[in-house]
């Protein structure tokens, strides 16, 4: 017996269809796909959102300098001449960042590599790469998610069926977190 569907894919498809859906469900919390595929993505999902849980409090709270651009009233970098070279100007700011802990920070990386990187593209600039910017699930996971299931023992997805498939029958369901 199998310990996995095989979907009728090769071994390389069939790993993209489940990251690109396990990142869409992440990304969105719900998504519509067949029965098998929901069973094989819930797996997955469920056992990235139980290592959030579980290093979601793993890490320690860090001051750090930085440079920063200097920016004027319009939002643009303030200009300087230096030895007749036109230099952005920067200021140092002290920052309270999260530093993983290295067991939070192999997490992660676990989940990365899981997940695929996901691009948010404004509806008004559709086609343009301006103002778009990459979002990372991870954070999403650790920050949004993983505190809402701090007290569920399992089953933070849910499958619910909604019919079958006009072309060819195939029973579709709703795969959401809980």
């Amino acid at each position: 017996m199998a310990m996995y569907r095989k979907l009728g894919k090769t071994s390389s498809q069939r790993k993209a269809l489940l990251r690109n859906q396990v990142t869409q469900l992440i990304w969105h919390d719900r998504i519509i796909t067949t029965e098998a595929r929901a069973k094989e993505v819930k797996k997955i999902a469920e056992g990235l959102i139980a290592m959030a849980i579980k290093e979601k409090d793993n890490y320690e709270m860090v001051k750090v300098t930085v440079k920063v651009p200097v920016k004027d009233k319009d939002g643009k970098r303030v200009k300087e001449v230096v030895n007749g070279k036109k230099v952005t100007k920067y200021e140092t700011v002290e920052k309270e960042i999260k530093k993983d802990l290295p067991s939070r920070l192999h997490a992660r990386r676990q989940i990365l590599r899981v997940l695929y990187p996901v691009v948010e593209v404004p509806k008004e600039a559709a086609g343009r790469k301006r103002n778009t910017k990459e979002i990372n699930l991870v954070t999403k996971l650790f920050d949004e998610v993983a505190p809402k299931y701090v007290d569920r023992k399992g089953g933070y997805t849910r499958i619910v069926k909604i019919g079958q498939r006009q072309g060819d029958a195939a029973m579709m369901v709703v795969l959401e977190l809980v």
